[in-house]
């Protein structure tokens, strides 16, 4: 019987809580970076496109281990947040957030640079000789064109980081109820015995979150071509 336990409602819904919190963090960064890869060209672009891109190829756990060292209490960013702000990441739901927000950022970031550069300039710049500021340019003519492609972004960092398992666990533990999410409650049950029930739930919960985010994001990158091709 497809009956989930209030623990396994407990990781779902940290998950959830980390995803949208991870994402809703990262989309200004990932807009911001995403135009300037996608508009300007600057000495060392290749570089930083390549560092967005790090978390890919990387594996999770030099990642989470590299997050660890920078925001864990003794790390140079995390413990002046620490001793300052009061603000600490390890082992904590919102290192959780840090971690995964790492990891989607590439996936986030793609679908937006991709969306900004099939833009028609001459848009902006005929906004540009009717005497619109630069930012004014931004927001009312590159970025509604360019939404269906960040909407897109979005859904996909999320879904990744719904299914992030190995940045997180390096650097947040599996505490349950503060850092466990449907991953690592799913790496627990599976070595717990009778637990293969509890990760069976855990695991259709997933595909469905999963398949449920890629249609939306198939959904939005459909949207974007339509309307640059003024379907």
């Amino acid at each position: 019987m497809f009956e989930i336990s209030p623990a396994e409602w407990t990781a779902i819904l940290l998950s959830l809580r980390v995803a949208v919190v991870a994402t809703l963090v990262a989309t200004p960064f990932g807009i911001a970076l995403a135009w300037l890869l996608a508009r300007r060209d600057f000495w060392g672009k290749a570089v930083l496109d390549a560092l967005v891109h790090l978390p890919l190829v990387l594996p999770p756990v030099v990642t989470g281990y590299l997050l660890l060292l920078s925001f864990g209490r003794r790390g140079l960013v995390g413990g002046f947040l620490a001793d300052h702000l009061g603000i600490v990441f390890s082992f904590r739901w919102t290192g959780a957030a840090l971690a995964c927000g790492v990891m989607a950022f590439p996936l986030l970031v793609r679908p937006m640079r991709l969306s900004i550069e099939a833009i028609d300039r001459r848009l902006e710049q005929a906004a540009e000789t009717l005497g619109a500021a630069p930012w004014k340019v931004f927001f009312t003519v590159t970025l509604p064109l360019a939404l269906p492609g960040v909407l897109a972004g979005m859904v996909l960092g999320f879904a990744k980081a719904i299914g992030e398992f190995g940045a997180t666990i390096t650097f947040v533990s599996n505490i349950p109820g503060e850092t466990q999410t449907i991953s690592s409650a799913i790496y627990s049950l599976i070595q717990t015995p009778d637990g293969d029930a509890a990760a069976g739930r855990l695991v259709i919960v997933s595909i469905v979150l999963a398949l449920g985010a890629l249609i939306a994001a198939e959904w939005f990158a459909r949207r974007a071509t339509a309307r640059l091709h003024g379907n």
